[in-house]
């Protein structure tokens, strides 16, 4: 990551738009996310298959805000489990849909199920690449997405996913709620 991306790209885009304060985020190595975050965000693999086996549940999205711009789609999401609505993750992600064959790229702009299992259903080659380890102290945004108090320090990654030839499909800030 070069110092002029923030660990919060494309989250921040989100915050910048409207002109709220785009929280701080410090960057840490994986080694000092303490469990349960550890095993939920420092691996090479998709969020979404990672928290659906972690709660033994289906998710999908709650759209908070997003924008197309020619081939990318940009939105701000919570992630929720399907049986109680309850948020498993916040976040944002940057998605360029030519990419995508039709069909995924419809379902995409729906935005109504996480990228993840899309790429899972249509058996798209890509590989996940985390860049970075955040923690970030929740604001009335996060805090609000992750039904947790304002100030409390949550985890995340910053994480970027690329098809087989290198290039770049999708780029993502994923935070996760508190543990229960």
């Amino acid at each position: 990551m070069n110092h002029l991306e923030s660990l919060l790209d494309p989250l921040d885009q989100f915050y910048l738009a409207t002109g709220v304060p785009v929280p701080v985020a410090a960057k840490i190595e994986a080694e000092g996310i303490p469990e349960p975050y550890r095993s939920l965000l420092a691996h090479d693999n998709d969020m979404t298959p990672t928290l659906e086996a972690a709660y033994r549940q289906r998710i999908h999205i709650r759209l908070m805000s997003r924008k197309v711009d020619g081939d990318v789609l940009l939105r701000q999401v919570v992630l929720v489990l399907d049986s109680d609505e309850r948020p498993v993750e916040f976040g944002a992600i940057r998605i360029r849909l030519n990419q995508l064959p039709p069909e995924a790229r419809q379902l995409v702009l729906e935005s109504k199920l996480p990228l993840g299992r899309l790429l899972q259903d249509f058996l798209i080659q890509h590989k996940s690449q985390p860049v970075a380890y955040f923690e970030v102290k929740a604001d009335g945004r996060i805090g609000e997405a992750l039904q947790t108090p304002s100030l409390q320090r949550l985890f995340g990654r910053r994480n970027r996913l690329l098809m087989p030839a290198g290039e770049v499909l999708a780029e993502v800030v994923e935070i996760l709620p508190p543990s229960r």
